[in-house]
């Protein structure tokens, strides 16, 4: 359908400015007919808002025979012909319309339309002309706007494949510690092995439930670290203890599975290489615009360095540069034998916050 044609309020405005032209044709028409003011708006009006209609074939014409793959001589032999042909309807119009309003104005029959036949054509040609260059110069618009929206769409599939693949991550760098964990189990303590394959197994029905959501409140985030910790407890026992504050606030949302890695970099390169064990600390505040978490954990100075892929705190990053661009921050720093990672995002209200907006101690 012509855009014209699609909303009221556009056909409205359209024949608005239509009307304007045909005030103009009244002014052309008034000297060489001799016609008084009135009298010519009587004839040019409604002779213009026909040839409003004429002029909405130019979009086809334009849609057609676009400015690109067209070459210069056919646009121009396809304008002047399209021109040509809707004036010459247009004086075929003009000239039924005269006869028919000649007895009513006092004019006599017969004697307008030869004094105004070749005004009402060139006028007609010309205003075919700019009917058309407008069109063109719209269709170059819709063109210029559907290039945009296909960027903005390659764009957001870029952006939602990356989170899918940082997503994909996190599975296997964690099911590889533990795994590792459970191998270790496996002759030293049997029933704990076993424990811990019950653990993981819950803990990774939770994990799954969440696939299909971009974001969890801060209540449902520290739960799952809750469970995470819950398995490693198996192998460090009272070695391992966490306590994480209780927002007053739930609602907040977070990108689920954001802190599992922190708090798995937390035991593998901290508790675990401090033979006395440790408290990992999880500290959330916000304010209006910002959400902050801060994971503290203790580690050893002399601990082995790189001794992982290195995924966790990356993966972290990557993932909320996708999200939030520059507006989210991840930084880690190592003081007085503790180890902390602060992430820094914007606050984000869930509408319906679920009750648990916290973990106790353990």
């Amino acid at each position: 359908m012509h855009p014209i044609l699609a909303r009221g309020s556009r056909l409205a405005l359209y024949l608005g400015v239509w009307t304007l032209v045909g005030v103009l044709l009244a002014a052309l028409l008034a000297g060489p007919g001799g016609l008084t003011g009135t009298r010519s708006l009587v004839i040019s009006i409604p002779l213009a808002l026909v040839y409003a209609f004429f002029c909405l074939s130019a979009w086809y014409v334009a849609r057609s025979t676009p400015l690109g793959p067209t070459g210069g001589m056919r646009l121009v032999a396809t304008a002047v012909t399209a021109s040509v042909i809707s004036s010459a309807v247009w004086l075929i119009v003009a000239r039924g319309w005269l006869e028919l309003v000649a007895s009513g104005i006092g004019v006599a029959p017969g004697r307008l339309f030869p004094a105004l036949r070749a005004l009402i054509f060139g006028f007609g040609i010309l205003l075919y002309l700019l009917s058309l260059t407008v069109s063109y110069l719209l269709a170059a618009f819709e063109r210029s706007r559907e290039a945009e929206r296909r960027g903005l769409e390659a764009q957001v599939l870029a952006r939602e494949a990356e989170l899918r693949s940082l997503r994909t991550q996190i599975d296997p760098h964690f099911l590889f510690n533990c795994l590792h964990s459970i191998s270790a189990l496996t002759t030293a303590d049997p029933p704990a092995a076993r424990r811990m394959c019950v653990l993981l197994g819950g803990f990774l029905r939770d994990s799954l439930a969440l696939g299909s959501e971009e974001r969890i409140t801060i209540g449902r985030e520290l739960q799952l670290a809750r469970r995470f910790l819950e398995i490693e407890r198996v192998r460090f026992g009272d070695r391992l203890t966490i306590e994480a504050n209780a927002l007053e606030d739930g609602r907040w949302l977070v990108p689920p599975l954001l802190l599992q890695p922190i708090v798995e970099n937390a035991v593998t390169h901290g508790v675990a290489h401090v033979l006395e064990g440790g408290t990992i600390r999880i500290s959330v505040s916000n304010t209006d615009a910002w959400l902050t978490i801060d994971i503290d954990n203790p580690c050893d100075p002399d601990r082995p360095r790189r001794t992982g892929t290195g995924l966790g705190l990356s993966n972290v990053r990557a993932r909320l540069r996708a999200i939030y661009g520059d507006q989210a921050r991840v930084t880690a720093a190592e003081s007085g034998g503790a180890w902390t990672v602060q992430v820094i995002l914007p606050a984000e209200a869930a509408r319906d916050p679920s009750p648990d907006t916290g973990i106790a101690s353990t």
